[in-house]
């Protein structure tokens, strides 16, 4: 296998900070996200073309969960090839349910309570949309939420991640190599969900290949992407943006197919599923490759245009964007006399992109940043206790020793 030294050093060191060019790539999912649901709810999914690629912007999904998996995974396998102590999960799951809950608990009320078609929801749909856990619960996947589905993943992949960590914790140092086969069999393995979900005796309005297991795949893409950049190495080709990128847009072709199964709510057979899945693997592997094993470089359009400040703006506020896009979608149609599934797609898409953009905008400032900056001033303030707390006993350790050397007067 060809490797690229020098790209090793680079690949190194940009997979250890902060790449603005993900967070222009996390921005474009976003948006991706909201469009595959504007064509669908305007109907343009019906149209024999371009219906088909509308419909599956969905593999925008496998780009998120694919940048989770690299962003996530990143502590534990550069602790595994430094050989430091892994991430602390109590304070990796504080950072994550500040992360998600906060906005998405303001999202779910203002949609169970003011949403038409979503009121009246009964109490095992507003507890398992508060809980993330639509997944599991038969028929929760209601109005202005439905996308969450997609989030209850990304939780139960949250909630698994330290116990992967924990079962590779021993593969360090010599024995680090085989870190990569080991993902990459587990997410072969994965493959064949498909054929177990169809299997299980589940209750009517549950589908479990909605469940993490199936999707795994995607997320493993990112965390052997995050293992190759602890690794210190990866074939040449792999920072191609001309080899990458048209793969990527092969996977994203071949998706749109019948090997991939239809779009929208229809059904898909187990190969389907797993065709599809493994389409999506590749295509986030794809993307996100040449931008983490290549230098960014000012003078090529696409690093000029991810790292842009719309796009860094836009990225910021991807999560807002993903959570309020349905239920902003849903007030678009009365509130312009549009009628759904017939047509007027560009009309409603820049409508639902102006709108949800604001709103998240909104969301970010308000509830998300203060939130997460909230956390790090408290965490903050519990090492500078800490670290008072160390200084007072050092100091008194270090007293102790010159005391020691006064003896108490003997009596005569």
């Amino acid at each position: 296998m060809s490797v690229l030294q020098p790209q090793v050093t680079r690949a190194g060191s940009l997979g250890r900070g902060f790449q603005p060019a993900l967070e222009g790539v996390r921005a474009l999912a976003a948006i991706g996200v909201l469009t595959t649901h504007v064509a669908f709810q305007t109907g343009s999914v019906r149209s024999s073309f371009p219906g088909p690629v509308w419909g599956r912007f969905d593999m925008a999904v496998a780009l998120f969960f694919a940048l989770s998996g690299f962003l996530l995974w990143r502590p534990h396998a550069f602790a595994a090839a430094d050989g430091g102590p892994g991430p602390a999960v109590g304070r990796y799951l504080r950072h994550r349910v500040l992360r998600i809950w906060p906005a998405y608990l303001v999202v779910v009320v203002v949609v169970l309570t003011l949403l038409p078609d979503a009121r009246g929801a009964s109490t095992s749909v507003w507890l398992a949309n508060l809980t993330l856990t639509q997944v599991f619960v038969p028929l929760s996947l209601t109005a202005g939420l439905t996308q969450m589905w997609s989030l209850s993943v990304e939780v139960a992949f949250y909630l698994l991640l330290p116990i992967i960590g924990w079962m590779l914790w021993r593969l360090r140092g010599t024995t680090q190599r085989w870190r990569i086969p080991v993902l990459l069999a587990v997410g072969v393995a994965a493959l064949g969900w498909g054929m177990v979900a169809e299997r299980l005796p589940v209750a009517d309005g549950v589908e479990p290949k909605n469940w993490l297991p199936g999707l795994l795949p995607w997320f493993i893409a990112g965390m052997v992407l995050a293992e190759m950049c602890a690794a210190g190495h990866a074939p040449r080709w792999f920072a191609a943006r001309w080899v990458m990128w048209p793969l990527a847009l092969l996977m994203f072709a071949l998706s749109c197919t019948h090997i991939a199964g239809p779009t929208g709510l229809v059904a898909v057979s187990a190969a389907q599923y797993t065709v599809k899945t493994a389409l999506g693997s590749v295509l986030g592997f794809a993307v996100l490759a040449p931008l983490v094993f290549s230098a960014p470089r000012r003078d090529r359009f696409s690093d000029r245009l991810l790292t842009s400040g719309p796009l860094q703006a836009l990225g910021r506020w991807s999560y807002g964007i993903f959570i309020w896009h349905l239920v902003i979608l849903e007030a678009i149609f009365p509130a312009f006399g549009i009628v759904p599934f017939s047509g007027s797609m560009l009309s409603v898409w820049l409508l639902t992109v102006a709108a949800t953009v604001a709103v998240s905008a909104v969301s970010y400032s308000w509830i998300e940043s203060p939130t997460r900056d909230w956390l790090r001033r408290r965490e903050s303030a519990r090492r500078d206790a800490r670290s008072a707390t160390m200084a007072a006993v050092t100091v008194t350790a270090s007293a102790a020793p010159a005391n020691a050397w006064i003896q108490p007067s003997q009596p005569e």
